[in-house]
């Protein structure tokens, strides 16, 4: 007998045409021997599902610690798709949009979804702007930050959004205050298999908090002694995960993102978040930016100001509206960022190759 986790729902879809999990091998076999590559990278993953061993291997993305390989049930993959199909009412027979590489968590588990769930995948190219059909209709997407900027003016055609893979900028949320779709930020990591808390971004209610994720259903989170969030989810994982996030927790079930714990400077005495500090600049700075530190022999660490490209003179008043601990000691400028795999600025190999 074939395992559940192998099975097929018989609404499921992909690219509109139907398949039993030994279609679906074959079309899997295609994509990694012909395919381009992000069909190889499809075709990889659906052989790895549909596969007898209850399990898969990826790689973290360093949320918990060092980027490392691990083994993440098939049965808790599952769990997790119902529980967003639960949350968004994502029924058989929905057309979803697949437009993120499959290699990645994220991109696993909108495959996984469509084929538990029996909902319609579309899969496109992944790319800063994916490419469409703008004809169809759509239930549901994820995309990253780059690309729900680039699409906001198309959000018609889709339902709802989630966002995960960074942290959305002010001027990208409001290109989508006017649209439509209702739009969410997710929180969530590889060991979390996918998104474990949820914020809306847009479509507004007076109940609706601006800032507080909201966990799924069955997961609670506190903090630890470092104020990092721990995370509570039987459903999904054997034991609680312990992350690097710096969080204020509102309720077991709320909590605002501050920063990364490996982030955090403590000048003075005074603890800084770089990514609070980024926030509040992002408006201001045209160019890519971040927030870091260097040893201080009176500080122990000062704040800096890193910016890709050409010195360029910054107006001081840029920094109105930061605490005066939080104002950059220096400004530093980098030619081109290191970004990680997953397209994040590589904070410590960009501030490498500033000679100081």
């Amino acid at each position: 007998m074939i395992p559940d986790y192998t099975k097929v729902h018989v609404r499921f879809k992909l690219n509109d045409h139907h398949y039993s999990h030994e279609d679906l091998m074959e079309v899997a076999y295609s994509f990694v021997k012909e395919g381009d590559a992000y069909e190889r990278e499809l075709g990889e993953f659906l052989l790895d599902w549909l596969d007898r061993h209850d399990f898969i291997k990826v790689r973290t993305s360093g949320s918990t610690g060092r980027p490392k390989e691990i083994m993440i049930k098939k049965e808790a993959m599952i769990k997790s798709a119902i529980a967003t199909g639960n949350f968004f009412n994502l029924t058989p027979g929905k057309k979803v949009l697949h437009c993120l590489p499959s290699n990645f968590i994220a991109g696993k588990m909108m495959i996984v979804r469509a084929i538990v769930l029996g909902l319609e995948l579309d899969i496109v190219e992944p790319a800063a702007f994916p490419r469409i059909d703008y004809e169809k209709d759509y239930e549901f997407c994820a995309f990253t930050p780059m690309q729900l900027k680039n699409f906001a003016k198309y959000f018609d055609k889709i339902k709802t959004v989630i966002v995960g893979g960074g942290r959305v900028s002010e001027s990208i949320k409001a290109l989508i205050q006017d649209k439509k779709p209702m739009v969410y930020e997710t929180y969530g990591m590889t060991e979390t298999v996918s998104h474990i808390a949820v914020k809306k971004i847009n479509n507004f209610t007076d109940s609706d908090s601006k800032t507080c994720f909201k966990t799924l259903p069955g997961i609670t989170v506190s903090t630890d002694d470092r104020s990092c969030l721990v995370i509570d989810a039987p459903e999904l994982l054997d034991e609680k995960i312990i992350t690097n996030d710096i969080v204020k927790t509102h309720s077991d079930s709320s909590f605002e993102w501050l920063g990364r714990f490996d982030n955090v400077i403590n000048s003075g005495g005074i603890k800084l978040y770089p990514e609070v500090i980024e926030h509040k600049l992002q408006c201001k700075i045209e160019q890519q930016f971040f927030i870091t530190s260097i040893p201080d022999e009176t500080l122990g660490e000062k704040a800096i100001l890193i910016i890709e490209g050409k010195n360029k003179k910054l107006d001081d008043s840029i920094f109105d509206g930061l605490d005066k601990y939080e104002k950059p000691k220096a400004i530093y400028t980098v030619n081109k960022f290191i970004n990680t795999a997953s397209g994040k600025i590589h904070r410590k190999n960009t501030l490498d190759q500033i000679t100081f």
